[in-house]
């Protein structure tokens, strides 16, 4: 597979927007009610900073984590990951937001309880920048299929699929794709027999990963040695989701590859694969990910055979086709020292904030941010929304 820069697709120029001037009015949203909102909020700061501001008219609303969507404080823009201080969406005093996306107008108004709501402007394409529960698993997704709006990423299957670790490997499994072994702990199960749990997971081989099986970020990930640490492992994880993933430990090399959707029908394309390199931590956690615990070190493209590449960039095409992607997603893949693919997650909105992997990997790939904006909001707007 070629690089995007070798494979250059040309679609139909964009039609006039309902913004100012004929711009496209996109609507961002960010924050939300997952353990992942302070990584949404600055992933939205990345995205609205880079987008074309003479092409694309920007209206971004946070939601709060407990549900409220309000216009947040300009200062939001700002936002960088830092442990003393992560960044939040709070109630706003001025009034709620309210998309208005049942009626023809597809538009955006703000509402108070004592005065008139006010317009903020007509909705052309939503670009959902939300990330675990409540926005990336298929509840947003529903919402703006239902209303008939164009929206940015994969599906409401996809990204419900996509978001639970059991499911995803369920439909991994089902293409032929390979995936290391694990075990599920429902919460029920634990609660009642958590003896016949840890004996049913006794079979895995040390080390395991303990995950809550629809959060992101390596939030709430244990790695565990011995199965007396199975409990607090567990409880950890339970803090996020109460369905629990028990996967077995893979001797490999994590290598993560971007996918993009093709125009009018055309086969997805991706990137050239890349690899964190983590150093000072047991695992890529969200420590080492985000607030620079141990010393990370990406190498893009990764230091692999040609033909593992390739390998590695079908696997990916093909994880993102077994779960009907579309848009854009993020394959993880283990590579065994045998040069072995093992498929280890899909994320079906990946982060983008500057540190992120999947901008990260597509500039590698000759695609700058900006541009990669650009892409991902035309084919939005190129597919139809509804059954498709």
């Amino acid at each position: 597979m070629n690089t995007l820069v070798e494979t250059a697709q040309t679609a139909p120029a964009a039609v006039a927007g309902s913004g100012p001037d004929g711009k496209i009015s996109v609507v961002v949203l960010f924050g939300g009610r997952s353990s992942e909102h302070a990584i949404s909020v600055v992933t939205a700061a990345g995205v609205i900073s880079a987008i074309d501001k003479d092409k694309y008219q920007v209206i971004p609303i946070g939601i709060t984590k407990h549900g409220q969507w309000v216009i947040p404080d300009p200062n939001f823009i700002n936002a960088t990951l830092d442990s003393a201080n992560l960044p939040e969406i709070v109630t706003a005093s001025e009034g709620e937001v309210m998309l208005s996306l049942l009626d023809k107008n597809k538009s955006v108004r703000q509402v108070w309880s004592d005065k008139p709501p006010v317009e903020l402007g007509k909705v052309d394409v939503v670009f959902p920048l939300l990330h675990g529960p409540f926005g990336e698993d298929g509840t947003l997704q529903g919402l703006l299929e239902l209303s008939d709006v164009p929206y940015v990423g994969c599906g409401l299957i996809a990204s419900a699929t996509g978001m639970d670790k059991h499911y995803m490997k369920v439909l991994f499994q089902s293409a032929g794709l390979a995936v290391g072994p694990y075990e599920v702990v429902l919460p029920r199960e634990w609660e009642n027999d958590p003896a016949a749990v840890t004996e049913r997971i006794s079979h895995l081989q040390m080390p395991l990963f303990v995950k809550p099986a629809r959060a992101g970020s390596s939030i709430g990930i244990t790695r565990i040695t011995s199965l007396d640490q199975l409990p607090a492992a567990i409880a950890e994880a339970q803090k996020s989701d109460p369905k629990i993933v028990v996967e077995q430990g893979i001797v490999g090399r994590e290598i993560e590859c971007a996918v993009l959707s093709g125009r009018q029908g055309a086969a997805p394309r991706t990137s050239l694969p890349g690899e964190v390199v983590v150093k000072g931590a047991d695992f890529y956690d969200f420590q080492a990910k985000y607030l620079g615990v141990g010393e990370a070190v990406t190498e893009i493209p990764a230091d692999l055979p040609p033909e593992v590449i390739a390998e590695v960039r079908a696997v990916a095409v093909r994880a993102f086709e077994a779960l009907e992607g579309e848009g854009l997603a993020r394959v993880d893949v283990f590579v065994t020292p045998e040069h072995k693919v093992i498929v280890n997650e899909i994320n079906t909105m990946p982060g983008f904030t500057p540190i992120s992997m999947y901008p990260q990997m597509w500039e590698a790939s000759g695609l700058p941010y900006p541009q990669l904006l650009d892409e991902l909001i035309q084919l939005a707007l190129e597919r139809p929304v509804g059954l498709r």
